[in-house]
């Protein structure tokens, strides 16, 4: 099994913005030394790592070495291609964010991170489809990563974990309020809201828990939906967070395999850091789409479910 492991023909794609990386540099010299060909490829400019995921020709590992967007990118690579020609995906996080990777468990050291790559199991993981946009972390509205960085130490000790997720219904409701149509398969709501998130990993934000209950092999997407809140309902809020129910009066979470939403105006939406504009937007969670290299106790497994 390792002779045949590293016959292996493997890409690496590198984020250029880390290319100095010396963790990294030191990680590949030491893997090539053991007999594992690993090719690397660095990108300059938006579009480079969709670009060399078609110009890979047979790869049977595929690595993305970089943050959320440079996942999401080789991730549209590699939708384009046949569920033959797919090679395995392995991620070494290397971003700022790196909300899926942590949320799978992948580990943060780079040497570490690597090994698994190499040694690691691949499985069938579903992705996330937002009209012709693919993501595999999570859509959102009117969520932004400085959340975490201007909740106050008050708040958190007043409302624990959940303070992150009220203050960012608090600073979205200070942008924009976006007024529209949920459809889910067995109901429709209609109203404002200025957050909303379709998780199919369990974290964004900088790694703030949007969609606990999150698989990657379900075949469903976590929809969490946060109403305009008063001040004076902040510890309802809080609550309703931690219970997560289909029916709260400010936030709602369900999972469904698909759900489509209707505003009034353009909405702006960042999948996996990409930002797009939608005038209209259907969600849908494509089952086993890829596979994906993850740790054994990965988190976001149906069989490591707590």
């Amino acid at each position: 099994m390792k002779t045949k492991q590293r016959g292996r023909k493997i890409q690496l794609i590198l984020n250029g913005k880390v290319a100095g990386n010396d963790a990294l540099r030191t990680a590949i010299l030491r893997q090539r030394a053991t007999g594992h060909r690993i090719g690397v490829r660095v990108t300059w400019e938006r579009g480079d790592a969709r670009r060399f995921v078609s110009e890979g020709g047979e790869v049977d590992l595929l690595i993305a070495a970089g943050g959320d967007g440079t996942l999401n990118e080789v991730l549209h690579g590699l939708m384009n291609l046949s569920r033959r020609a797919q090679p395995v995906l392995g991620v070494v996080p290397l971003g700022t964010a790196n909300d899926f990777a942590n949320g799978c468990g992948i580990p943060r050291d780079t040497e570490k991170a690597l090994a698994l790559c190499l040694e690691g199991a691949a499985l069938p993981i579903d992705v996330g489809k937002a009209n012709g946009h693919w993501f595999i972390n999570a859509a959102s509205v009117g969520f932004g990563a400085e959340v975490t960085a201007t909740t106050s130490p008050e708040l958190k000790r007043l409302l624990g974990p959940a303070a992150y997720a009220v203050m960012g219904a608090i600073l979205a409701l200070n942008v924009h309020q976006y007024y529209g149509r949920l459809t889910l398969p067995d109901r429709e709501i209609t109203g404002s809201g200025p957050v909303a998130i379709v998780g199919n990993g369990s974290q964004t934000g900088g790694s703030f828990q949007v969609a606990p209950r999150a698989r990657i092999d379900d075949g469903l997407l976590d929809v969490l939906v946060v109403r305009h809140i008063p001040a004076t309902a902040l510890l309802t809020a809080a609550r309703e967070l931690q219970q997560l129910s289909t029916d709260g009066e400010y936030i709602s979470y369900w999972q469904t395999p698909w759900a489509e939403v209707h505003p009034e105006e353009t909405i702006p939406v960042n999948l996996d850091g990409e930002a797009v504009r939608f005038s209209t937007v259907r969600y849908e969670a494509v089952p086993g789409a890829i596979r994906l290299i993850v740790p054994p106790d990965c988190p976001l497994l149906s069989a490591n479910a707590k």
